[in-house]
């Protein structure tokens, strides 16, 4: 953003753009290791564990990939931060993202792209809503 033809720096007790404007809410931080844990929780189709997530009140998500898993090479070697967003294909659609990883479901009512910002990965989430019922 500019200012008065100045670029506008973010302040340290600024919170980031896309949660001040954009209003993404951070979701998770996923961190690659090759340990096997307690409760590994397998996800067939793209072939990693995660372990620990449902349990961890800061929303810490360890992911183990076997060797043949179509993940992109970046997400399965480098931590990434998820952010839930309200809708997946509008964000990525007004924006420019190198996209590393198209939407997806990789469980019921969820929908997730991998987008690469700074050579980091970054995960955009979205949740089906419940409809509520009108009594």
């Amino acid at each position: 953003m500019k200012l008065d033809n100045i670029e506008y720096l973010r302040m340290d007790s600024d919170s980031p753009q896309i949660i001040e404007e954009w209003g993404w809410k951070y979701h998770h931080i996923g961190i690659p290791t090759e340990k096997k844990m307690e409760n590994e929780k397998y996800i067939p189709h793209l072939k990693f564990f995660v372990p620990g997530f449902e349990k961890s009140p800061y929303g810490i998500e360890w992911m183990r990939s076997e060797k043949d898993s179509p993940i992109h090479e970046l997400i399965q070697k480098t931590p990434h931060i998820a952010f839930e967003v309200e809708n997946l294909d509008l964000e990525l659609s007004k924006r420019k993202f190198e996209v590393l990883t198209k939407p997806n479901s990789p469980s019921d009512d969820v929908k997730v792209a991998m987008i690469k910002h700074n050579g980091a990965p970054i995960e955009l989430i979205e949740f089906k809503k419940p409809v509520a019922n009108n009594i």
